[in-house]
């Protein structure tokens, strides 16, 4: 259940809005022009809450993760070609070597080649 109040009223009645939520069991909504502020709740709602929201968030986790490690579906590849198959962090011989900002290579100091001025 709750209860709506003012902003205004609410700052001169906390010690009994207190008591409300904490003994009474009720939510108060604190308003101001009418459109709501910010809500009263007991330390035992806002626990089960913040449990709540940490279950929903571990879902949705370990929904992203099943999804990441799925296979391609068969006829992917056929219709997108290797790029359904392309998966960089799997494939080594793909990484890119390190080069300077000019296009040269570490050790040799070459440009690659395609890469001439």
């Amino acid at each position: 259940m709750s209860y709506e109040i003012p902003v205004t009223q609410a700052r001169a009645e906390l010690a009994d809005l207190i008591n409300r939520v904490v003994y009474g069991g009720e939510r108060v909504v604190v308003t101001r022009h009418g459109k709501p502020l910010i809500a009263l709740v007991s330390a035992a709602d806002l626990e089960r809450l913040e449990k709540e929201r940490e279950v929903e968030e571990e879902q949705v986790i370990s929904s992203v993760s099943a999804i990441r490690s799925m296979p391609s579906a068969p006829g992917e590849r056929r219709r997108f070609g290797i790029a359904a198959e392309h998966r960089p962090e799997h494939r080594p011989e793909h990484r890119q070597e390190h080069r300077t900002p000019e296009g040269r290579g570490p050790e040799t100091g070459e440009r690659p080649p395609g890469h001439g001025r």
